[in-house]
């Protein structure tokens, strides 16, 4: 935990939006790093640079099924006076020891093999008559020159300049280049590149591993039949969506009735799988808010630094929020509020950035832009509270979606935007410059 003394101190202290997010970012530190598989490290973040140890290609090889053949063989060839070679021999994708082309020669040759010694260019199939002494190039075998020191004639009926058709060794990346850069996340074209040049292992720090929990007992999973006072659960579906989305491994809880124990005792056995803990629901003063109840005695809570401290924030929406640890751990947690919109808002503000930095990115917020307003009325916002607006942006634009309720899920599933209107504003009229958080 950060240091207790640099905190704002007060039951009625209202905490600002910043100092929330600076206590929880000051609190929350990058996972240890581990030596991965490539494919398990998919979506993680590389600690170390990774440098080049041998060039890509390796070799000069040919981007083209044809044949190699020496620049000033072809010279001159056309449609009228080809060119006519002697075909020495194959080389295939994979040859180890390709045929020597000589004067007047050529040598049939396959996309990605190497382009053999004494060749300066390869002609493409197209430009030839395809060999008067064997079959087309695809599917032939590597193999040496014939007894008879040829395998037929080709002729070229066009001239190729030198390295045509012809990938020089190390045209991709040549060893001792930088291939990635510590802070990368690693995607689909950074793990080819890994594994082309050889590692079969990285050194990154893991995906963190979120727990999300919904609480309340009026809460039903989808696709079970709603009785009276009931609604279905979509806040733990969206967090844990959203956690992956950052970049973590989420794992969803199913909904925990309002009863205490039975809410810690939860927390409890999910703590061995979690580096951070997600709750929604039960921060707020009611008779029936038993987060704060379950999360006052979980694990360690009586250790330095371990504990959940409930706050009031001066924003809208999302006004309560806790924020702490727990367990022998101190694994970090994040209790949002209960209403969709304001779990949701909480969540990108909030628990977003502390999951970029569990894993170890240097940029862990949303980017954000500024646009025009585009509205029929002013927008309105309560004096002294920092109010996120759903919004659709698009074109340096940005409209208000749905209204300022926190429970509007409609809404919020066609925002692609959160507009942001700061404590001292009370109203924004239309075409007015607006900060923009952009959830896309």
């Amino acid at each position: 935990m950060s240091d207790a003394a640099t905190r704002p101190t007060g039951e009625d202290h209202v905490w600002s939006v910043d100092e929330h997010l600076e206590d929880i970012l000051t609190t929350v530190r990058p996972l240890e790093p581990i030596e991965l598989q490539l494919l398990d490290a998919q979506g993680c973040v590389l600690v170390d640079d990774v440098t080049v140890p041998i060039s890509l290609p390796p070799f000069d090889n040919s981007s083209m099924d044809g044949y190699a053949v020496r620049v000033a063989d072809v010279a001159g060839a056309g449609e009228d006076f080809p060119a006519s070679l002697t075909v020495v021999g194959d080389v295939a994708a994979g040859a180890a020891e390709p045929l020597r082309v000589g004067p007047g020669e050529a040598a049939r040759i396959m996309t990605g093999a190497p382009l053999p010694p004494g060749a300066e260019t390869v002609v493409p199939v197209e430009w030839t008559d395809g060999g008067l002494g064997g079959g087309p190039v695809s599917g032939m075998r590597a193999h040496s020159r014939s007894p008879e020191g040829a395998s037929g004639q080709v002729r070229v009926h066009r001239p190729a300049e030198a390295g045509a058709h012809v990938r020089p060794a190390g045209s991709d990346v040549k060893a001792g280049d930088l291939a990635l850069a510590a802070g990368t996340v690693l995607g689909p074209p950074q793990i080819a590149l890994l594994a082309a040049i050889g590692r079969g292992t990285v050194r990154v720090r893991p995906r963190p591993r979120v727990v999300v929990m919904s609480t309340g007992s009026e809460l039903v999973p989808p696709d079970e039949a709603l009785a009276g006072g009931q609604i279905y659960d979509s806040n733990s579906f969206a967090l844990t969506a959203a956690a992956r989305d950052a970049g973590a491994i989420g794992y969803r809880v199913g909904a925990v009735a309002d009863d205490a124990d039975t809410l810690r005792d939860t927390i409890e056995d999910q703590l061995v799988r979690a580096d951070l803990m997600v709750t929604t629901g039960g921060v707020s003063v009611g008779a029936y808010d038993v987060v704060k109840e379950a999360l006052s005695s979980v694990g360690d809570e009586d250790e330095a630094g371990a504990g959940i401290d409930f706050r009031t924030l001066a924003m809208q929406p999302g006004k309560p929020q806790g924020f702490g640890s727990i367990g022998p751990d101190h694994t970090p947690l994040l209790a949002l509020p209960g209403n969709p919109v304001s779990s949701y808002v909480s969540f990108e503000l909030f628990v977003r950035p502390a999951i970029r930095t569990l894993m170890g990115l240097t940029d862990v917020h949303r980017p954000r832009v500024r646009a025009v307003l585009e509205a029929d009325k002013a927008l309105t916002s309560p004096a002294g509270r920092r109010q996120f607006l759903r919004g659709r942006y698009a074109d340096g634009t940005v409209s208000a979606v749905g209204g300022a309720g926190s429970h509007l899920v409609a809404a919020l599933a066609h925002a692609n935007a959160l507009i942001v209107v700061p404590e001292q504003d009370t109203s924004v009229e239309p075409g007015s410059e607006v900060e923009v958080l952009l959830l896309t």
